[in-house]
């Protein structure tokens, strides 16, 4: 069971990953070690899976990016699914409860680009039966 300290300490990870043990053991009151201990029985316990960059698209000339619902006949979701995976583009896919049965996170150059990538990469997967693209306008959190 998480407690107190082991909640601050992934809320500190979760917004800067490179923040120093010693910086989060000053803000628990605790030495460094007891943060490196904590930090690796989180570790193990698969609490924290991994550590990332969080990249700003546009600078890499991403300038669209699309929440996409993909919808797929029944028995090909997970063959769907896992071509998806594959594409460049395509920076993370989630299986859904909602609307559509898969949501993609789509990278694009520009309307073009992502028509391309609607029309004659998702939309030809076999078993695929509609692609919704939602644009991003504006990531506020």
């Amino acid at each position: 069971m998480l407690d107190e300290r082991d909640r601050i300490i992934i809320d500190m990870l979760t917004k800067d990953a490179r923040t120093p043990f010693t910086e989060i053991a000053k803000v628990l009151g605790i030495s460094e070690t007891a943060v490196r201990k904590r930090v690796k029985a989180l570790e193990e316990a698969g609490v924290i899976k991994q550590y990332t960059v969080v990249v700003d698209p546009s600078k890499l000339g991403y300038n669209l990016v699309s929440l996409t619902g993909v919808d797929t006949l029944p028995e090909k979701i997970f063959d769907v699914a896992s071509k998806l995976k594959e594409f460049e583009f395509v920076r993370s896919v989630y299986l859904t409860s909602g609307d559509h049965m898969i949501m993609a996170e789509v990278w694009a150059k520009d309307g073009e680009d992502l028509s391309d990538i609607i029309s004659n990469r998702i939309g030809k997967i076999e078993g695929v039966t509609k692609v919704c693209p939602a644009i991003i306008l504006e990531k506020l959190k």
